[in-house]
């Protein structure tokens, strides 16, 4: 069998941004797969001088490809990386993260026979800190719904479809153009999803292959993610529009309950942790209000409860809502929050 999947040529490509502290460990994972990748291409984004320097000095001793360009993002890096190789198959790694030993062998079995459209194949992960200790051994199954089956699902939940624990067909990637480079987080979920539409095919793997390392550092955290939160947002509005013949009213329920407890909750931490993005995110969550408003299949009621909540965060003292989040433990907001 391995003969067999061996013919299949993968490339790992790893972004690589001031990582020296991880990027060890993520390529050591690489080398130790039961089936060896046939390119491993790290493109170092714009890091800084002593960064880079580290980063060569493990070139001789793991053999692999780098590539240097200016800093443009996650995404970019990706791309570029991709257009470097030469492989049929893809699979991504996060300079945080790593592969569990069988991560190539796993997913290449999981590639069916004489499927043209082939889109991705992927599988669970474990969960772990930023040192890499173990939290949970599967929780992709615990957030979503797999293998992918409905454009409903994708636009309401996250797609909690890691490019870590997959592998794409090139074939496929190209097709879309790869990343949206103007995202820095939920470029994944925006990736698949146009796969999806596009007609390729996925297929979910029950397995862990590969151990997501989720830590403070991480791009899941910060304003960069909050920016890219209502970019995505606002990307998908005109891509579906209401159907009302059709009693499809995707603003209202598919796009408000993904994305309008967020756009509330970061408004609401904003506060908790007295952040200097403060502003900036009050202006989102203002920005999205005017989005249900313009909606004319939201609910009045709604609407005067966003209102109410938006005066609340942004008009009142600091210190009173500090006092209301540290004394009542939010009753008022969370009965607003779920709106």
């Amino acid at each position: 069998m391995k003969n067999i999947l061996s013919k299949k040529t993968v490339a790992v490509i790893i972004p690589f941004y001031n990582g020296a502290s991880f990027i060890e460990r993520a390529l050591i994972s690489v080398m130790s797969q039961t089936i060896s990748a046939d390119e491993i291409i790290v493109v170092n984004d714009g890091s800084r001088a002593e960064e880079q320097e580290s980063l060569y000095q493990l070139q001789d001793k793991y053999h692999f490809k780098i590539i240097d360009k200016e800093n443009g993002g996650q995404g970019s890096a990706r791309n570029i990386g991709v257009a470097a190789c030469n492989s049929e198959y893809i699979s991504f790694l996060d300079q945080d993260d790593f592969y569990l030993d069988y991560h190539i062998e796993i997913l290449l079995e999981g590639i069916p026979l004489n499927d043209n459209r082939l889109g991705f194949v992927y599988g669970d992960l474990h969960e772990a800190d930023g040192e890499g200790n173990i939290v949970r051994t599967s929780m992709v199954k615990d957030h979503s719904v797999h293998p992918k089956r409905s454009i409903f699902d994708l636009l309401r939940n996250d797609m909690f479809v890691l490019p870590s624990a997959s592998l794409i067909s090139v074939k496929a990637f190209n097709a879309i153009g790869g990343f949206d480079t103007q995202f820095t987080g939920y470029e994944d979920d925006d990736l698949f999803m146009r796969l999806f539409r596009k007609g390729y095919s996925n297929y979910f793997v029950d397995k862990p292959v590969t151990v997501w390392c989720i830590h403070m550092a991480s791009t899941s955290y910060g304003i960069k993610m909050i920016r890219s939160r209502y970019r995505y947002f606002e990307k998908l509005i005109p891509m579906f529009p209401n159907e009302v013949e059709r009693v499809r009213y995707y603003f209202r329920d598919c796009l408000m309950p993904r994305f309008g407890n967020l756009f509330i909750l970061d408004a609401v931490k904003a506060v908790r942790v007295n952040s200097e993005h403060r502003d900036e995110i009050n202006s989102i969550l203002i920005k999205y209000s005017k989005r249900v408003a313009e909606d004319r299949f939201v609910s009045i009621r709604v609407k005067i409860k966003l209102w109410i909540l938006i005066i609340l965060l942004t008009k009142m003292p600091y210190w009173v809502i500090k006092l209301l989040i540290k004394v009542r433990r939010l009753p008022f907001l969370n009965r607003i929050i779920r709106l």
